[in-house]
């Protein structure tokens, strides 16, 4: 079988689990390249294997005009189109040389880029390959003094890693709550949770930040171990951190709405501060229960599910009030921990993530 060559270019996305608008798609001599340190979609290869087989014409001509014909991959969860970008040939040798040097500078500006995710700590253990696909994953953004990175209620889709310079936690005010120094993260909390910022990030004087959607952050976390532990361990910091402020709180009780903490924030402040008692929550339409021991989840119940699973369509419930009351029973108090409370909290957030896609 015959293949043209070609280059395609990703024009749309909708909540397709592997690509990005821009990315590009190329054919060339019969071998498929998919966008650096992606994994292979087998649905997006049958759509490359049939376009790029066929006779038809990657674009069509009308009344002189040349128009881009749109292509679409729809096999999956999610959908993207993409244009023929052009021949991988050149018709002359200057175009060939300036190509060659478009690569070139191409590759010469990743690996300075890798060099400088090298002297981050949370990439040191990466092999100087992986830190070059990592490289390719990541948008290099230079922010001046004063110049907000991120900025309260925007969608918590972006992890922000700070290379050079310094930038600031503030409050509604402006006053600063917190410095961040060269190799701090941040970020990461909304983007596992699903929330909205929940502070504004300043720079204190000109910074360098490397920045990753949402998408290349859940494929770096399955591609590098040591990285999804980093996280894993950070997390479980933040958490404790934040919550140390909220134990007093639960020391006699608490109730309230959902709509001012969602139900991944509650069970992490229960967990936390090692609480035992019973958090009931209330909507329109459901009523549900968990139980800690300790901190520990012994019980969960929602609709007609009880366990992991309403544990997990628990964390969804977004307006109701909830409310907690310590102390169990005695034999509230002999059931067994139903799994590990971090690991199950990271897959319902990661459900819930799936969900919204």
């Amino acid at each position: 079988m015959q293949f043209r060559n070609g280059i395609f270019i990703v024009t749309e996305e909708d909540h397709c689990p592997l690509y990005n608008v821009r990315e590009e798609l190329k054919v060339s001599d019969g071998i498929l390249t998919l966008p650096a340190s992606k994994p292979t979609c087998l649905t997006l290869t049958k759509e490359l294997i049939a376009l790029t087989s066929a006779d038809s014409a990657y674009e069509n001509y009308s009344g002189g005009i040349n128009q881009k014909t749109k292509f679409e991959c729809g096999g999956c969860t999610g959908l993207i189109r993409f244009e023929y970008k052009k021949d991988k040939g050149f018709a002359t040798l200057q175009m060939k040389l300036l190509a060659a040097a478009e690569r070139r500078e191409k590759i010469k500006g990743s690996s300075n880029f890798a060099g400088l995710l090298r002297s981050v700590q949370i990439f040191s253990s990466l092999s100087a390959d992986d830190l070059l696909d990592l490289a390719t994953l990541l948008q290099f953004n230079d922010f001046p003094w004063q110049f907000p990175i991120a900025q309260k209620g925007d969608p918590g889709d972006r992890l922000f890693i700070l290379l050079s310079g310094k930038a600031e936690v503030v409050d509604d005010h402006g006053v600063a709550l917190a410095e961040l120094k060269k190799g701090e993260v941040f970020g990461e909390m909304s983007l596992l949770s699903g929330d909205r910022v929940s502070t504004t990030i300043m720079t204190a004087e000109p910074c360098q930040v490397a920045v990753m959607n949402q998408k290349n952050f859940r494929h770096i976390l399955n591609r590098f171990p040591a990285l999804q532990i980093f996280f894993y361990k950070l997390l479980v910091s933040r958490i404790t951190k934040m919550n140390v402020q909220r134990a007093e709180e639960l020391s006699s009780g608490m109730v309230g709405q959902l709509s001012d903490i969602s139900p991944v924030e509650l069970c992490q402040m229960i967990n936390s501060n090692q609480k035992t008692g019973k958090l009931n929550l209330e909507s329109e339409e459901k009523r549900a229960m968990i139980l800690f021991n300790e901190g520990e989840l012994v019980h969960a119940e929602i609709d007609d599910l009880s366990g992991k699973e309403a544990f997990y369509k628990i964390l969804a419930i977004e307006n109701g009030r909830f409310n907690f009351g310590q102390g169990l029973t005695m034999g509230e108090k002999s059931f067994d921990v139903i799994g590990g409370f971090m690991g199950m909290l990271m897959e319902g957030m990661q459900r819930l993530d799936d969900s919204l896609q």
